[in-house]
């Protein structure tokens, strides 16, 4: 079973950066895909961002292509995603995740297993 350590959330202005972390522990990452989602209150989780193993293949939720990157450092086993042009939409619990099927996809159903999340706030 792989333990997932989400970091680097925070608050910013609007128009500012982050780049969050997912740290992997107990099983190597570069099993997996890999996925971002996130949640704001009241609404449902949604997709953000999802790389293949080796990093070569990425897909990205409308609202954030062109502003978010997601990459992945297998020999780190971490994860990361690199935020840009902030919104004040973009503010929600940001949270990683492991697909240990073949592909990426954008249905949180598809992944196993979950870290606890960070929370990204962006001032207007």
């Amino acid at each position: 079973q792989v333990q997932l350590v989400e970091s680097g959330g925070g608050l910013v202005q609007a128009g500012g950066s982050l780049r969050l972390s997912c740290a992997a522990s107990g099983r190597t990452l570069s099993y997996y895909a890999m996925g971002w989602f996130r949640q704001a209150p009241g609404k449902e989780r949604e997709f953000v961002a999802a790389i293949n193993w080796s990093g070569s293949s990425t897909i990205y939720a409308d609202s954030v292509k062109g502003r978010f990157t997601i990459s992945r450092d297998n020999a780190q086993n971490t994860v990361y995603l690199q935020m840009s042009s902030l919104k004040h939409e973009d503010t929600a619990v940001y949270y990683c995740a492991t697909k240990s099927h073949y592909g990426i996809s954008g249905t949180p159903a598809e992944y196993d297993s979950w870290g606890q999340g960070t929370q990204v706030t962006v001032s207007s």
